[in-house]
């Protein structure tokens, strides 16, 4: 399993993923510490079911390490987290699409997530990829639309990453900047789909990442 996957799939077992947090998890005073992260990989998909449901997902043991996702902030759609999965820090924002779209309509599938991960022991900053939620049609190509632009993403397994790396720092700009980001994917079984991440807090988001990132 992905450091993405396993990580996003903590969160959800989070109750406060998806919904407002309180004013104090916005604030600079340390946050509480989380509940524990998502199960082992057999009841992984349940978890983020019931947390895109909005039900209470049950507690379970921690990530690889005994990390456990720490929320530092809330900005809008956008929750800005830390993590220290096998003694290396990880921060990341992570945000649930606005709105979903399959063609053909109404086909079933996980829910997908945008993350983008700051890992400052493999000097890698704000890297973008997408959870899409089902299987990707092996060789396809998915993309991500932003402020006019289309950025290529290439697939493996359920997620999606930038094609061309040098153009992953534009694509942040642009993520930072934009009101919405289209996300493009096409299923194993040729299913389209058409995801919309709204971008209002990412900004703020990112910022507050790359304060902790440098303690």
């Amino acid at each position: 399993m992905s450091l993405q996957r396993t990580l996003i799939l903590a969160v959800a077992a989070l109750p406060v993923f998806g919904f407002a947090v309180s004013a104090s998890a916005q604030s600079k005073s340390t946050p509480k510490a989380a509940p524990k992260a998502a199960p082992a990989k057999s009841n992984a998909k349940s978890s983020a079911k019931s947390a895109a449901k909005g039900a209470p997902a049950k507690p379970a043991p921690a990530v690889a390490g005994n990390a456990e996702p720490s929320l530092i902030g809330q900005f809008g759609t956008w929750g800005a987290y830390t993590a220290t999965p096998n003694g290396k820090k990880v921060c990341f924002a992570l945000a649930k699409p606005g709105s979903s779209k399959t063609n053909p309509p109404n086909r079933p599938r996980d829910a997908s997530y945008a993350f983008i991960s700051t890992r400052p022991g493999e000097k890698v900053t704000n890297e973008v990829s997408i959870m899409i939620g089902y299987p990707l049609k092996p060789g396809s190509e998915g993309s991500v639309e932003v402020g006019g632009a289309r950025y290529a993403m290439y697939t493996q397994g359920d997620g999606l990453w930038i094609k061309n790396a040098a153009e992953e720092d534009r694509l942040v700009e642009a993520l930072r900047k934009g009101a919405d980001a289209v996300v493009k994917g096409v299923s194993a079984k040729g299913t389209e789909t058409i995801d919309t991440f709204p971008l209002k807090g990412l900004s703020q988001a990112l910022d507050k990442l790359a304060q902790e990132c440098r303690r």
